[in-house]
């Protein structure tokens, strides 16, 4: 009988600690069971938004074409909106033309937590890009409705318009964009007019502006776009921030002369020296260990004529880091070797600096927070840059700003073919609801 009243007491004693661990955690702001989101409803929710631009007569399989300002853009942003109302979110849209729909938090005095991404495409792009985030953060507010999870922040849900023909959306909140750019073309519109036909306000776009320090952070769930996971065999990429970008403009000045009668060695020829500038870049760039890339990418040979030398060849030279000091140190060796070149080829180079990006690096609280979510689902991680831009490279300029990577099979993006693993993406919205939850109960 003492026996089984010790063993009474003991049960009594186990009950009364976990209730007083289950107090204690809701008095931190912690719920005692962490929610998990509906992975089924979530693929729905891609499935059903990839009927918005799929070709006819097409299947999931065969990707979207839902460009900014289409009808299909037009369409999915009202099924998006359709899905925000149904998780109890108001959602408007402001001048930029971004969808952004709150969920309270119990502390009205506390800035927001934003998640969220694009749903917008390139033309014959695929089904994952910008899509996973943003499906994945309406889940995150139906994850924690489904189990009565109060935060202490308010939640921001936000669709960024027109991520893939700027961004414009997200850079709008950080300043106006300017009157020229709004007058240009783009998908067969003036981007003032696709603003307008999406509910933003162009003449207004000021007023799509946030203040810097106006919210607590900003965490945006994407798909890797590379390979670096799926070789791995790594569900979760931890990014370190999205690359800097230097690119320049270059011509190589040879001259142009009949292909026939002109001997090889009295040649000056363009296009000779342009081969040797790809080859050299890419010696250049894989030098020195790291993760930084060089791309050629532009090319025009004038006067592109099988029986001319060619005497103007244009090019594209990138580099891409996340250290700016390491891209500025390639552009010099570049521009070194390209003199170089020019001289052994009896040609001129010329090489202009036409686009400098600087880098927009994570916040490093911010990432211990995705390490930690991650490591409560059992799921392995990796650090790695972005080569690839983002929104959240403009929310980056306001405050805290971290990402979350899941893999790309085999590394295919901006293509029918890009496809993620649903388990992947799964696995992606719960390790950002757990984020979310635990930067809720931070202070950074």
């Amino acid at each position: 009988m003492k026996q089984s009243s010790n063993r009474y007491r003991r049960v009594g004693l186990l009950a009364a600690l976990a209730i007083s661990a289950a107090i204690g955690a809701a008095a931190r702001g912690a719920p005692a069971t962490e929610p998990r989101i509906d992975a089924a409803r979530l693929q729905e929710t891609l499935e059903r938004l990839s009927v918005f631009g799929r070709p006819a007569g097409g299947s999931f399989a065969d990707g979207v074409s839902r460009v900014a300002y289409s009808d299909a853009d037009v369409a999915g942003r009202g099924y998006a909106m359709e899905l925000m109302r149904a998780a109890g979110l108001d959602p408007h849209v402001d001048a930029a033309g971004n969808i952004t729909g709150t969920r309270a938090g119990s502390d009205a005095s506390l800035k927001p937590i934003i998640i969220g991404s694009h749903i917008d495409s390139v033309p014959h792009g695929g089904n994952f890009d910008g899509q996973v985030g943003s499906m994945s953060a309406i889940e995150v507010v139906r994850a924690l409705s489904d189990h009565h999870v109060r935060t202490r922040h308010p939640i921001e849900v936000t669709l960024w318009s027109n991520e893939e023909g700027g961004p414009i959306g997200s850079s709008a909140v950080v300043q106006p964009i300017a009157p020229e750019i709004l007058d240009r073309p783009f998908n067969g519109v003036r981007m003032r007019d696709g603003l307008s036909k999406i509910g933003g306000d162009p003449d207004h776009i000021a007023q799509a502006q946030r203040a810097p320090h106006s919210f607590h952070a900003y965490i945006e769930l994407h798909i890797e776009q590379g390979a670096v996971l799926d070789k791995a065999s790594i569900p979760i990429g931890v990014v370190d921030g999205i690359v800097s970008i230097d690119e320049y403009d270059v011509e190589v000045h040879g001259f142009a002369n009949h292909a026939g009668t002109t001997p090889m060695d009295q040649r000056h020829d363009a296009l000779l020296a342009a081969a040797k500038i790809v080859e050299a870049m890419r010696e250049i760039t894989t030098r020195s260990p790291g993760r930084q890339v060089g791309t050629v990418g532009r090319f025009e040979v004038l006067p592109n004529a099988p029986n001319v030398i060619p005497g103007l060849v244009k090019l594209s030279v990138e580099f891409r880091d996340l250290s700016d000091t390491k891209i500025a140190a390639l552009g010099a060796e570049a521009a070194a070797r390209l003199q170089q070149i020019a001289a052994d080829t009896g040609t001129q180079v010329t090489m202009t600096r036409a686009l400098h990006d600087v880098p927009a690096l994570a916040d490093v609280r911010i990432q211990r927070e995705i390490e930690a979510a991650a490591k409560s689902l059992g799921l392995a991680t990796l650090h790695l840059p972005s080569g690839a831009g983002h929104d959240a490279q403009n929310l980056a300029q306001l405050g805290p700003m971290a990402m979350i990577f899941i893999p790309s099979v085999g590394g295919i993006s901006h293509s029918p073919k890009e496809l993620s693993r649903w388990s992947d993406v799964a696995n992606g919205a719960d390790v950002l609801l757990r984020t979310v939850l635990r930067v809720d109960r931070s202070s950074l």
